[in-house]
């Protein structure tokens, strides 16, 4: 945090270099001064896979709310930098956001790593601040005026991983060991914690837990390492590339694991499921929403919007994984300006902690730290996936199963993981 908090002050006297070519949203028809509410997003870089497919999901909801009229009498306009994946550019957009663009509202970017080098920046200026799918962002700060989209609970760094080792431990005989692989990163440093409390809740022993840098690009090294230490059970906490790097090399290495995967984030985008193919097969990862049937009859108009788009804007076909949250990010403090009539920050943020939102993407109120006052995360277990460029597969269900939580299971794990191969 104190890195973070250096970085912010030495980013914000060098706006000028830390600022990449400005993408205003689409000008609104409605007359009077717009409502401006700005960010940065990954729109280049390792992240951009992800942070594209939010970015239209945002730029979807501009455009429905202006053509019903606005909110509270005003257009809404969207102002945004591309931070190129890179944390050390986020303070310095946010600097400008505010000193120069004057945006009246600020969100996060997409994903930890971005989401933290803000947060000293909004803080300083009191503003409300919406992180998209930061993990433990605020645990530091503790910052009152900071509410997560992202479905991990009160029990942050946990969250992403638990489903996994809950499905660890229902198995019979139950495996004992564990393994973590971190990548030496905010949300992986994160994710990596919470599964050395998973693994002490759940009752196995950890016999291999290391950190790799971030840009490592060969992993074989890795792999061969996870394999000499004989454990049952494998936590993968990774950024994107890292997690394909990761899939590839256990594969080609052969590596059997009885479980593996937990908090590899990637693997959620189309593009990294269309590359990986038939070698995600058996892998237990973390998913945010899935297209069941019911989840569809609440967001299959939206989806059906994005998709109609996704060619032509270049971004994610599908959009599963961050067009829908992308969406509600901004959608839920829309809300909150049209219920308070406002675009104050204080009596928004006073309005997101009283209030239980209803969204596309499901159901949630506020507790400690501006996090989920429940948790929503899924663990979910890829199976017959068909390597080729057929994405129809990722349409539905007929490739993966919700293993965790039991009340969403639609059916139970293939193990061990040699057995889905």
């Amino acid at each position: 945090m104190l890195r973070l908090t250096i970085l912010a002050r030495l980013a914000a006297g060098a706006v000028a270099a830390a600022i990449p070519a400005f993408t205003p949203g689409a000008a609104s028809a409605q007359s009077g001064e717009p409502i401006k509410i700005g960010f940065s997003m990954a729109l280049t870089g390792p992240l951009a896979a992800n942070g594209k497919q939010a970015l239209l999901g945002m730029k979807i909801w501009e455009e429905e709310v202006n053509a019903k009229g606005g909110l509270i009498g005003r257009p809404v306009k969207l102002v945004y930098y591309d931070d190129q994946s890179n944390p050390s550019t986020v303070p310095g957009i946010y600097t400008k956001l505010l000193d120069v663009d004057k945006v009246d509202l600020v969100i996060s970017g997409y994903a930890t790593n971005m989401v933290a080098p803000a947060m000293p920046v909004v803080m300083q200026r009191k503003k409300t601040f919406i992180g998209l799918f930061g993990v433990d962002v605020n645990g530091e700060f503790k910052y009152p005026n900071y509410f997560s989209v992202l479905p991990t609970g009160p029990n942050t760094k946990e969250a992403t991983n638990e489903g996994f080792f809950q499905v660890a431990a229902a198995q019979n005989p139950k495996p004992t060991t564990v393994a973590v692989t971190s990548e030496d990163a905010e949300f992986s440093r994160n994710a990596a914690e919470g599964a050395r409390l998973n693994a002490k809740k759940y009752g196995f022993k950890i016999v291999y837990d290391r950190s790799f840098p971030p840009g490592t690009t060969d992993f074989s090294s890795i792999v061969r390492a996870l394999q000499a230490s004989n454990a049952d059970i494998v936590v993968v906490c990774s950024y994107p590339l890292s997690s394909v790097g990761i899939a590839l090399a256990v594969h080609e290495l052969n590596y059997k694991p009885k479980m593996i995967g937990g908090a590899m984030v990637g693997l959620q985008a189309t593009v990294f499921k269309q590359k990986l193919g038939s070698k995600l097969n058996g892998i237990i990862n973390y998913e945010t929403w899935v297209p069941t049937e019911k989840a569809l009859a609440r967001a299959g108009e939206f989806f059906k919007k994005y998709q109609a788009r996704a060619g032509a804007e270049g971004v994610d076909p599908l959009g599963y994984y961050l067009g829908g949250w992308g969406y509600v990010d901004v959608s839920i403090l829309g809300d909150a300006i049209t219920a308070t009539k406002s675009v104050d920050d204080a009596k928004i943020a006073d309005y997101f902690r009283k209030t239980t939102f209803k969204t596309i993407m499901g159901d949630w109120s506020y507790g400690k730290n501006g996090e989920w006052s429940k948790s929503g995360m899924l663990q979910v277990q890829y199976h017959d996936v068909k390597d080729g460029n057929d994405i129809e597969q990722w349409r539905g269900m007929a490739v993966q199963t919700v293993l965790a939580p039991a009340d969403q299971a639609t059916g139970k794990a293939i193990y061990p993981y040699e057995k889905a191969k």
